[in-house]
C-alpha cells in the first residue's frame, strides 16, 4: 500500500516535495481510474541548483527543465505503481491551476494567482503523479494565508498595474518587460510574487526567477 510519506521520501532525492493531493471523482477522467494525484513541485531551498547539474541541463538540448522533470517524476510514480502527469501534457492539458486548488494547499490569491501555504506566490507544480488507491492524506489548511496576511502587499507591488486583483493584463505585463523599469522583473522575478511575504521565506533562487521569466517573456 503506498503512503504519502514513501512519496514524499523518493521526491527529497530529487528535490522535490509534495506541494497537495486530493482524492478523484469519475468525472475526472484520470489514466487507470486513479484514485489519488499527488503534486509535485521545488523542495525549496536547493533545487535550483539540484537541476542545474542535471544531465538534461548539460546536453544543450531544448526544455531541459520539463524533460528533467519527465524523468524524476516518471521514475517516481513507476516505483510507487502510478502514473506520472504533466502541466504540458495536451493539449488537452490537465487541470493544475484546479487540482492545485482541490489539494486545499493552494488558494486563489488578491492578485488571482495562485498562493500556496508554503510557497506563496512562488508556487509551481512540475508534475504529478496519479495513484490507483485512494490513500490517506493529511488535513489541510482550514484557510488561506491571505486571510492574515498584513497589508495585502502584492495588490500594489506591479509597477504598471497589471495585476491588481481584477485579472491579469499580459500584454501590459509584456510592454513593461520590454522597458528598461522591467529589467529589475526579468532578472528577480515578477515583483508581485516577490511581495508575497510566503514567497520571500521560500529560498527560491533569483536564477530560477529569471529563467521562468525569459521563458515567458521569449
Amino acid at each position: 500500500m503506498t503512503v504519502l510519506t514513501d512519496i514524499a521520501a523518493g521526491a527529497r532525492t530529487h528535490c522535490l516535495d509534495i506541494l497537495g493531493a486530493f482524492h478523484t471523482e469519475p468525472a475526472d477522467n484520470l489514466p487507470g481510474g486513479a484514485g489519488t494525484v499527488v503534486l509535485l513541485g521545488p523542495s525549496e531551498p536547493g533545487f535550483w541548483r539540484h537541476v542545474n547539474a542535471q544531465p538534461e541541463w548539460q546536453d544543450g538540448a531544448p526544455d531541459p527543465l520539463d524533460r528533467w522533470s519527465a524523468r524524476a517524476i516518471g521514475e517516481l510514480a513507476s516505483g510507487c505503481g502510478g502514473q506520472a502527469l504533466f502541466p504540458s501534457d495536451g493539449p488537452p492539458y490537465w487541470p493544475f491551476y484546479q487540482w492545485a486548488l482541490r489539494s486545499g494547499r493552494a488558494f486563489v490569491s488578491p492578485v488571482t494567482m495562485l498562493v500556496h501555504d508554503r510557497a506563496g506566490l512562488f508556487v509551481s507544480y512540475r508534475g504529478a503523479i496519479a495513484l490507483p488507491e485512494r490513500i490517506a492524506l493529511p488535513t489541510p489548511p482550514s484557510r488561506s494565508p491571505c486571510d492574515t496576511c498584513a497589508g495585502k502587499p502584492c495588490l500594489a507591488a506591479c509597477p504598471v498595474g497589471a495585476l491588481a486583483g481584477n485579472g491579469y493584463d499580459v500584454s501590459l505585463c509584456h510592454a513593461f518587460l520590454d522597458s528598461a523599469d522591467g529589467k529589475s522583473c526579468l532578472s528577480m522575478g515578477c515583483q508581485v510574487r516577490r511581495a508575497c511575504p510566503l514567497s520571500q521565506a521560500y529560498g527560491r533562487l533569483p536564477e530560477q526567477s529569471a529563467y521562468h521569466m525569459g521563458q515567458f517573456h521569449k
